[in-house]
């Protein structure tokens, strides 16, 4: 130990910028791993926070969230008259890009019943839920917003009332809470001139199908699009009610898709966030691999460097134990000191990351398991040239 010190204090700039680029090398590992995790943890945070038993969606669908779902909004008064449901509510989901805070920002629109509650946020860390049926919202704070704000959004300014934290959408995007009916008009709001076109459009295909101007201007209203449909509708169960018979009631009779929490977790797992979390993982796993080879080289190549010392160790007869015990010494320190420094860059990077960093204790642990294990066998390299070193180079000159 005294020696491998020794030989560290008198190459102390080559060693420290050594640890340096290591660190940096297995900060982009250990940021990959949160990554990897937070893709997941958004992906699934929506399903997670919705107090909700079972997801009523468009039959033939997996929606709300792996798949679109469109469903008119009056199912939810059907599905609340099925037996075993306590609570049957409207849930209205939209992604959207507008100008806030001068600046276009992506979010995903929550609509929801403001007199249940049920799909409205939780966790607020300032402010207060939604109580006025309309012209109130909540936002997460990734929109740079604060209490009091006024957000327009098609033709009607909009108060912030409550802030979030860490509400996103499988996208990673921040979410906005509004009532149901204020969320209905931002996403089917048009346009005017949008509106005026599809009017006359439609007017023209009416008088070509032989119906005057009157009764053509009578007929318009039912071929207009409307905002009476929802993407979801959030069932809580009666006490003792069997979820699997509910179920299979609204399946049967009114004829739509049923999830539970569990199941909409897994189509989202297994579909939309799959390949993606496919990618990082192949990412994490190639650095984890290249991190492992360049430490190896590093050890190997500082144990080239110093070989003439170790030739006149062995000399003056030096054990070998001493020369094994230098090697491996160098490098468990330049191997925890490189972990310790990329653990702290991580945690500088974490704050400031566009996208959410989960880091997981057990992962972490693994990892540099794995980093300690990739330098145990470069030492074990080194060693195995540095015994094979005769002890004449060090006459060799």
């Amino acid at each position: 130990m005294e020696l491998a010190l020794k030989d560290i204090r008198r190459h102390l700039g080559k060693f420290l910028a050594t640890i340096v680029g290591v660190a940096m090398l297995l900060a982009i590992v250990l940021v990959m791993n949160g990554i990897y995790q937070g893709n997941i943890r958004d992906g699934v945070w929506l399903i997670d926070n919705t107090a909700t038993d079972l997801w009523v969606v468009e039959r033939g669908r997996g929606g709300p969230f792996n798949e679109a779902s469109r469903i008119p909004l009056d199912s939810y008064k059907s599905v609340a008259a099925t037996p075993g449901v306590a609570r049957a509510s409207p849930l209205v989901l939209y992604s959207a890009q507008r100008e806030i805070q001068g600046r276009d920002q992506q979010f995903t629109l929550v609509g929801y019943d403001i007199v249940s509650g049920a799909g409205g946020p939780n966790g607020l860390v300032q402010g207060r839920n939604i109580t006025a049926p309309h012209y109130e919202m909540v936002v997460d704070r990734k929109l740079g917003l604060q209490l009091g704000d006024r957000v327009p959004l098609g033709t009607d300014d909009y108060t912030v009332v409550g802030v979030t934290r860490g509400a996103v959408d499988s996208g990673g995007s921040p979410l906005i809470y509004m009532a149901l009916a204020d969320a209905q008009k931002v996403q089917f709001e048009q346009d005017q001139r949008a509106i005026d076109a599809s009017r006359a459009a439609s007017l023209q295909r009416l008088e070509r199908a032989g119906y005057s101007g009157e009764q053509a201007s009578r007929l318009l209203p039912l071929l207009s699009s409307g905002t009476s449909s929802i993407n979801a509708v959030l069932v809580t169960l009666a006490p003792g009610a069997d979820g699997e018979a509910v179920a299979r009631h609204i399946r049967d009779w009114l004829y739509l898709n049923v999830y539970t929490t569990t199941e909409e977790r897994t189509l989202m797992l297994d579909g939309k966030l799959s390949k993606m979390s496919a990618v990082l993982g192949l990412f994490r796993t190639l650095l984890i691999l290249v991190s492992i080879v360049i430490i190896a080289l590093i050890v190997y190549v500082l144990t080239i460097e110093k070989i003439k010392s170790i030739a006149t160790l062995k000399l003056i007869g030096a054990p070998n134990g001493l020369i094994v015990r230098l090697i491996m010494t160098q490098s468990m320190l330049l191997t925890l000191a490189s972990f310790a420094l990329a653990y702290g860059l991580r945690d500088l990077i974490a704050p400031g990351f566009p996208r959410t960093l989960a880091f997981v204790g057990q992962e972490t642990a693994i990892t540099f398991a794995v980093m300690l294990l990739g330098g145990v066998l470069a030492s074990l390299m080194a060693v195995w040239h540095a015994l094979r070193t005769p002890a004449q180079l060090a006459l060799g000159g």
